[in-house]
């Protein structure tokens, strides 16, 4: 089994990692082309990265939202994308009988913001022995996560990263406190990646669709890798007005490598300036 921190973090290049892919699974050659365009533009710019794609969306709006195209054939499609192109995948689980089923097929569980105080859960993806991303929930300070990371660690796992994704701002926004990025790296002791897609999202609606600001993305960002994350999350797609699920947020798959390139920079930068404290 890879080692998934070690694959992150410690590849030598000192960039940051991602984890980048649709919001969710609508099929093989949609996954395969979106796969297969980052990594191209990655391994170009020396990234770690990591397929990312719901097998399923669990959390929906309206009952007559898209949720996926089946359970078995999307974590398939996921786990050609792991064999086709050699590199590890993330998927979420939302349910503690989802762990050991989505951990046959992926490198990477992800806890969903809303679940990741549910012990149950966070301790069933921990026992698979696959890295366990969690997100933080928009209700919950920085400071708390370490809770939650040490669910994951005392069953034996140390293979943990938290995900910053915004907090409520009222009813209808979030906002993403940037301090709690240095704060969960000191507090948890883990990887700290930012969801700079989920981030600009613009929840209950009254047409119950979620909304978004696509046009921020490259501020949170830029943001984001100045603050000293180490990893960034976000949802990508070749047309995003198409997405059958948060196309109001995720970024043009054709913007991906400019963004990137941008990123990379920042980050030697601030390498540069850590290296002077």
């Amino acid at each position: 089994m890879r080692d998934m921190r070690e694959y992150l973090t410690g590849s030598g290049s000192g960039n940051f990692f991602l984890l980048a892919g649709p919001c969710v699974i609508e099929g093989e050659k949609m996954a395969m082309d979106i796969a297969g365009t980052l990594v191209e533009i990655t391994s170009r710019l020396d990234i770690p990265y990591v397929f990312k794609g719901s097998y399923r969306k669990a959390n929906r709006s309206r009952l007559d939202s898209f949720t996926g195209i089946g359970d078995e054939k999307a974590l398939k499609i996921l786990r050609k994308v792991r064999e086709t192109f050699g590199i590890p995948v993330v998927t979420d689980i939302h349910s503690v009988d989802e762990a050991a089923m989505a951990a046959e097929y992926v490198d990477i569980l992800q806890i969903p913001a809303f679940l990741c105080r549910q012990t149950d859960l966070l301790v069933a993806a921990a026992r698979t022995g696959r890295f366990v991303n969690i997100k933080k929930g928009q209700f919950l300070s920085p400071e708390s996560m370490r809770y939650a990371v040490e669910k994951v660690r005392e069953t034996g796992n140390s293979q943990v990263g938290v995900t910053e994704r915004g907090t409520f701002f009222g009813y209808g926004d979030l906002v993403v406190d940037m301090r709690g990025i240095p704060v969960m790296r000191r507090e948890c002791g883990c990887p700290v990646i930012a969801d700079v897609t989920h981030s600009l999202q613009q929840p209950n609606s009254p047409e119950g669709v979620t909304g978004g600001r696509p046009e921020l993305i490259g501020t949170i960002a830029k943001a984001s890798i100045a603050s000293g994350a180490d990893g960034i999350f976000m949802e990508t797609h070749r047309n995003p007005a198409l997405a059958k699920s948060d196309g109001a947020n995720m970024l043009p798959l054709d913007k991906a490598e400019t963004l990137l390139r941008q990123l990379s920079i920042l980050r030697q930068a601030v390498n540069q300036m850590a290296s002077l404290d």
